[in-house]
């Protein structure tokens, strides 16, 4: 089984959660006013117990009217600030989790789209997405109720201790020892729960990385007529984790059914020493009431942090996978003083280039490769399928940076250049098009920052792409589906070629657009590529006869080097090898044979 790039992390440190504080910090007030509404509420719940034993006392046995009245707006008001105040403390940490747990998404998204195809190579989507949504749920939590409850637990428990002392030390010895009693077999279980509760996170997982996985090869699978398989697969992961949930259920009622008859018992017994007390007169019963209050919420605040504690640290297991998503730093990255992008047309030097994927270091795609590529040429680049094509590809686009050697723009080395520079400068047209759920002028403008209706509609023109766009009815802003699958495969290329036109690139990349396409399709594809190619440097990998009669110079692949260059005529003469591709692959002039393209050995790893 492939290595993920994201180990899960074994340790249950609570310590980890500090990652959580540069998305506290900035919310400065919010977090100063939900304490002082925690404090407020906490203040009004510790005087009700009082404002009881007083009404009791000094209520109920006395015969003045107006006496009972103040006790029982006493009692009233407290009941009153603990209300608003409880309110206003679940406003505003309510608000805070969902401000927080947002800007954590958000930093994390950021982080995945920096990443190489590398990091991708080994990471599963769906494992991603589990943290993206799962446990960004669980700090949601964390933040935006356990914490504060957590406080307000403590404050109440410390403040309840005091009131029982300072009511009847006899009985606040005995209780605190009840306290103790209960809070050991809580931990102990607590644990048990914590393991449970993390193996049912991981199921959740798995079930995330496998829908997304067969969801989105839903044409494979049924081209294959694997659904029952791929069922079968989901059935069994999706009863994992029922399995997985159903034990830390269990364990989590044995550890409720634990707590109720320990806080119960506990009160029970402290209720049947005070009576015993009321009945020898060393207690009034007002002082009973006081004290069986405080000794519930004692015990109640004891019991809730025992739990807060277990989700304390099942939010903490969160967050440090969440902080290893965040610590992660791309491989590939701009310098810290890049050089300005090259003015004017651009010159392609490839020199010595040497390069080995990662997960693959001990076999070479491009070997000690030389090229150059000058101002306004068009060279296509043929050779057999793992020759290195469209890894040079991946390494012009930066999304590897090469083992030995450099590529130079107007010779300046790519990794001298601001990275988001350099990819806003380069056009490429890929064979597998993406297209996003957006309407068709976005997805033609998703590679500019903004772009007038006009320039889109010149575009799209230029690409053949008008010619179709303008024929529906809502244009331009037509909703191109999910991954575009309402248009064919010829108008999908032609808006990829109105995405690279309207970026106006001084460098043009052409992973042959037109391989898989009809006759008719190809003929408009070709015509909309001739327009984007004019006035500036194309690099072409060509499966297509007509693509190489249309180039400058072809260059002849081999085992990542250049074996042979020259014109169609020339190699045909010249080289044994592009005569052979020339009869196996370009066959003759008719486009709608078509040729098979190059199969990535891994995901995010063309060859």
């Amino acid at each position: 089984m492939q290595e993920s790039a994201l180990q899960r992390p074994t340790s249950r440190k609570v310590s980890s959660l500090a990652a959580l504080k540069p998305f506290l910090v900035r919310y400065r007030l919010q977090l100063i006013l939900a304490g002082l509404f925690l404090l407020v509420s906490a203040a009004g719940a510790l005087t009700i117990p009082l404002a009881v034993g007083q009404v009791i006392d000094r209520g109920f046995m006395a015969d003045d009217l107006d006496r009972i009245n103040r006790w029982f707006w006493l009692l009233f008001a407290a009941a009153a600030v603990m209300a608003v105040g409880g309110g206003l403390r679940f406003y505003w940490v309510s608000w805070l989790g969902q401000r927080v747990v947002a800007d954590v998404r958000k930093a994390v998204y950021e982080r995945v789209l920096s990443m190489s195809p590398e990091f991708f190579a080994r990471t599963r989507t769906g494992e991603v997405l589990s943290r993206l949504n799962t446990d960004t749920t669980l700090v949601e939590t964390l933040v935006g109720s356990t914490v504060s409850f957590g406080i307000r637990n403590l404050v109440m428990l410390t403040a309840s201790a005091i009131a029982l002392v300072l009511t009847a030390p006899n009985l606040a010895g005995i209780i605190g020892l009840l306290i103790v009693a209960m809070i050991l077999p809580v931990l102990l279980l607590g644990r048990w729960v914590r393991s449970l509760s993390r193996a049912a996170q991981d199921r959740i997982a798995d079930i995330s990385a496998l829908g997304d996985e067969a969801i989105n090869a839903v044409q494979t699978v049924q081209a294959f007529a694997q659904e029952r398989k791929e069922q079968s697969r989901f059935d069994h992961t999706v009863e994992a984790a029922v399995e997985a949930a159903r034990r830390r259920i269990a364990a989590s009622t044995v550890l409720i059914v634990l707590i109720i008859l320990l806080t119960f018992g506990a009160v029970t017994f402290v209720l049947w020493l005070g009576a015993r007390a009321v009945l020898t007169g060393t207690m009034s019963p007002g002082q009973l009431g006081q004290f069986v209050m405080y000794a519930a919420i004692a015990a109640g605040a004891t019991a809730s942090l025992s739990e807060i504690w277990s989700q304390l640290q099942r939010a903490a297991g969160a967050m440090e996978r969440l902080a290893e998503l965040l610590a992660i730093e791309p491989v590939i990255r701009s310098p810290e003083s890049p050089r300005d992008f090259p003015t004017g047309p651009l010159a392609l030097t490839v020199r010595d280039l040497s390069f080995a994927y990662p997960s693959r270091p001990e076999e070479p795609v491009l070997r000690q490769l030389n090229f150059r590529v000058e101002p306004g040429e068009t060279v296509a680049v043929v050779g057999p399928s793992g020759a290195g094509k469209s890894t040079l590809f991946q390494l012009l686009l930066r999304f590897y940076d090469p083992d030995q050697g450099a590529i130079e723009l107007n010779g300046i080395d790519l990794r001298q250049l601001d990275l988001r520079k350099l990819r806003l400068r380069l056009g490429f047209v890929p064979q597998d098009v993406i297209v996003f759920s957006g309407s068709a002028a976005e997805n033609i403008t998703y590679g500019v920052d903004r772009a007038s209706p006009s320039v889109v509609e010149t575009a799209a023109v230029s690409a053949h792409a008008g010619e179709f766009i303008e024929r529906w009815p809502e244009g331009y802003e037509t909703f191109l589906g999910e991954k575009g699958v309402r248009l064919s495969g010829g108008q999908r290329q032609r808006i990829a070629i109105a995405r690279a036109l309207i970026k106006q690139p001084p460098l043009l990349l052409l992973d042959e657009a037109t391989a898989s396409l009809d006759a008719e399709s190809e003929r408009l594809v070709q015509d909309a590529l001739d327009e984007l190619s004019r006035d500036r440097t194309v690099l072409v990998i060509a499966h297509r006869l007509a693509t190489v009669r249309r180039a400058d110079r072809i260059l002849v692949l081999e085992a990542g080097r250049v074996v042979a260059e020259g014109s169609h005529d020339q190699l045909m003469r010249d080289s044994g090898l592009y005569a052979r591709l020339a009869r196996l692959q370009f066959l003759d002039d008719a486009p709608a044979t078509g040729t098979s393209k190059e199969v990535p050995a891994a995901r995010g790893e063309p060859t």
